[in-house]
């Protein structure tokens, strides 16, 4: 039971993607308040791997796996991340620059797999979060959710203008929907038993990935249309996930 309320719970936050697609591909949403809503997110996003992520590894386990966790997802983050930008998904959060298939042959599977890189750490960790009886952190979900809607919303404009089908956007963010949860299902069905060095260096590798997402993708793309703002909307970002976590 509780498998299925994890993957329920990665469910809805990758739903966000598609909600997000659907506003991209038939709202014209104006590029800065794409940008807003993307800092928000990234502020949102960094509350969550500071107090429900990093914080709870290094309360499971000490300094040790933390450190080895986080510098190990910012490793395979940022290089898988540089090898899929060659392929043609630097610009996968972008409403516009990216690259169409007849530009670049290829460009749709590195976005269709970057979109994955981005999402599956933050899903495995919404079910991890429940082990041991414990409560999902509200931050963590409203966190994935809210940064997901401004990348299926830009993605989706994005994929549009490049010509790519209603048929490929919606079945891209559909299916990465449903792959979040089931990784979050599985984080919970698959780590229940793992030791509590091995579930903080898990935390903590999602939190260094998360992290490296954030400042390789999200606050890039959010300062290319709004500039000084940028600073203060993640801000209020991470003021309202703190918030919302102390609550």
């Amino acid at each position: 039971m509780g498998a299925l309320v994890a993957g329920g719970w990665g469910l809805f936050a990758g739903a966000a993607l598609l909600l997000g697609a659907a506003l991209g591909s038939f709202v014209r949403v104006p590029p800065r308040w794409i940008a807003l809503v993307m800092a928000f997110g990234s502020g949102v996003l960094l509350a969550a791997v500071s107090f429900e992520l990093i914080a709870e590894a290094y309360e499971r386990s000490g300094m040790g796996p933390v450190v080895a966790g986080a510098a190990g997802g910012a490793v395979v983050y940022s290089g898988a991340n540089a090898l899929l930008a060659r392929r043609g998904a630097r610009h996968r959060k972008r409403s516009g620059r990216q690259p169409s298939e007849a530009e670049q042959p290829g460009s749709g599977n590195a976005i269709a797999l970057g979109a994955l890189l981005d999402g599956v750490p933050e899903s495995v960790v919404i079910g991890t979060g429940l082990l041991g009886g414990a409560h999902l952190g509200t931050a963590t979900v409203g966190a994935v959710f809210i940064s997901n809607l401004p990348e299926g919303l830009a993605s989706a404009a994005g994929m549009r203008s490049a010509h790519r089908s209603l048929r490929y956007v919606f079945g891209l963010w559909g299916g990465i929907a449903v792959i979040s949860g089931l990784s979050a299902l599985a984080g919970y069905a698959l780590l229940g038993n793992a030791p509590a060095e091995v579930l903080a260096a898990i935390t903590a590798f999602a939190g260094g990935a998360i992290l490296a997402m954030i400042a390789d993708t999200m606050i890039p793309e959010a300062y290319s249309k709004v500039h000084l703002l940028t600073g203060l909307v993640t801000v209020i970002g991470f003021l309202a996930a703190f918030a919302m976590a102390r609550a």
